[in-house]
């Protein structure tokens, strides 16, 4: 059975989320307050997770972003009664599956939460059918099945977001890639106008990976295109 968290402070919302969840055969939990949700989220297991942006204790934002910055890859939809697109941005940089503008019809959210385990459950399937499950290239070292990465034998820590997108670019070395690609294959959505939050987590990756920068080695920029990571590393 599936495991869903449910973190909204307004009672009439999260009841009615939940009924409709639990049509799906889901076993649902509801928190109202940042703080518990976070907690339950620590310590469970979820197949999902729906997060409000406006919450009490610590707000949804927070939430995700120390979720993300841990190796926990549940995954999120964030609801927001805020239209500003900013917030909408944030969230999904901090590394937020999908959002939901409130208010919002309860057939889409709940179509929204299907379509984002499918998405999970064809990653989880791909990556068990991967034949190679580490890979070098340079001084680099990946690890999938267990999420590591290191650079001359240095640890380097990833959010569970920045190691998708370092083992996409490594296993296609030398293809180029538009933001909305990436957007697709890595994030799982395709929102026009949110390639900048690609643009932030590679910027965010090369500073972790990249002895320089500016003039990075492993992940390379085509400009006009995308990103393409590097076929000309030797492997190990």
């Amino acid at each position: 059975m599936k495991q869903f968290l449910v973190v909204e402070d307004n009672y009439d919302i999260a009841n009615l989320v939940s009924m409709h969840l639990k049509d799906l055969g889901a076993e649902v939990q509801l928190a109202s307050d940042g703080n518990v949700g976070l907690s339950l989220a620590q310590k469970k297991r979820f197949d999902l997770i729906i997060l409000d942006l406006m919450l009490p204790g610590i707000d949804g934002l927070e939430i995700c972003r120390r979720l993300r910055g841990t190796d926990n890859d549940t995954p999120i939809l964030m609801l927001t009664a805020k239209s500003a697109e900013l917030d909408r941005v944030v969230g999904l940089e901090m590394g937020a599956d999908d959002y939901l503008p409130k208010p919002f019809s309860v057939r889409e959210l709940v179509a929204r939460a299907k379509a984002i385990l499918r998405r999970a459950e064809m990653r989880h399937t791909s990556s068990a059918s991967t034949v190679a499950e580490s890979l070098r290239a340079g001084d680099l070292f990946l690890d999938q099945s267990k999420r590591q990465v290191t650079i001359s034998n240095k640890a380097i820590d990833l959010t569970a977001r920045e190691f998708d997108l370092l083992w996409h670019f490594a296993t296609h070395p030398g293809q180029v890639f538009t933001r909305s690609q990436l957007l697709d294959s890595v994030w799982g959505y395709g929102h026009d106008g949110y390639e900048h939050t690609v643009n932030s987590h590679i910027n965010r990756l090369r500073s972790k990976i990249e002895a320089d920068p500016s003039s990075p080695i492993y992940i390379l920029t085509v400009w006009g295109v995308g990103y393409k990571f590097s076929d000309q590393l030797s492997e190990i």
